[in-house]
């Protein structure tokens, strides 16, 4: 017999495999530039204006400005869209964990800085709402792009951040005993107009993904 026949071979115990992920460096570049474009669109703000009724319509006191409303609007939510259009459903929810990782425990790059203690701001639910708002836009745009689900799409994913939002805001106003009108208020000025800018460029944003899709499937073959 031969050294080879006498010496058993040693196998491996299935639970000690080691899991790697290979992923090509292009797409860890593309989930990259998707993180660093969630963070520069928390800087960026829209000032939109639009013509309103205002309450006291019939008083001779009004002038031109009341009937204009302005509406500071961070375009953060369409950003977000673009990318779940862009890059899929499973790629988008990766840019959002990496995003809120690096926020809580990296470098402060939400809205209003960063760090584990975050947790305790108004707004963070919104940031946590991206999650399931991206899982939920994805799923529609992975069936088909078309002009119904591009909208169901937007709007699952824009009703989903503004109630979760709104719901986490809710609480941690409660819970540091915030007066009724300090939450009334502040909801009114997050949901009021913006519910409606937030839908029509995300819908825009999805579009414009749709063709970035593309192009990406094109050059990635």
């Amino acid at each position: 017999m031969t050294q080879e026949v006498l010496i058993p071979k040693m196998k491996r115990p299935e639970g000690h495999k080691k899991i790697r992920f290979n992923i090509p460096l292009i797409y860890m570049l593309i989930l990259v530039f998707c993180v660093l474009l969630l963070i520069a669109s928390t800087f960026i703000n829209l000032d939109i204006k639009h013509y309103i009724l205002p309450n006291n319509l019939f008083s001779k006191a009004l002038t031109t400005q009341d009937f204009i409303k302005e509406i500071n609007l961070i375009v953060q939510i369409p950003i977000l869209m673009l990318i779940t259009s862009a890059i899929g459903k499973k790629m988008s929810v990766l840019a959002v964990l990496l995003y809120i990782f690096c926020g809580l425990f990296v470098i402060p790059v939400f809205a209003l800085g960063g760090g584990i203690h975050y947790l305790a701001e108004y707004s963070f639910g919104y940031i946590l709402a991206f999650l399931p708002a991206v899982i939920l836009a994805g799923s529609f745009l992975q069936k088909k792009y078309s002009f119904l689900y591009m909208f169901l799409a937007a709007l699952c994913a824009v009703i989903t951040i503004h109630l979760l939002g709104t719901f986490y805001f809710i609480l941690i106003a409660l819970l540091k005993h915030d007066s009724f009108n300090f939450i009334s208020g502040w909801v009114a000025s997050q949901t009021a107009g913006k519910l409606f800018y937030d839908l029509l460029l995300s819908f825009v944003a999805i579009l414009i993904g749709k063709y970035i899709n593309s192009f990406l499937k094109f050059v990635l073959k």
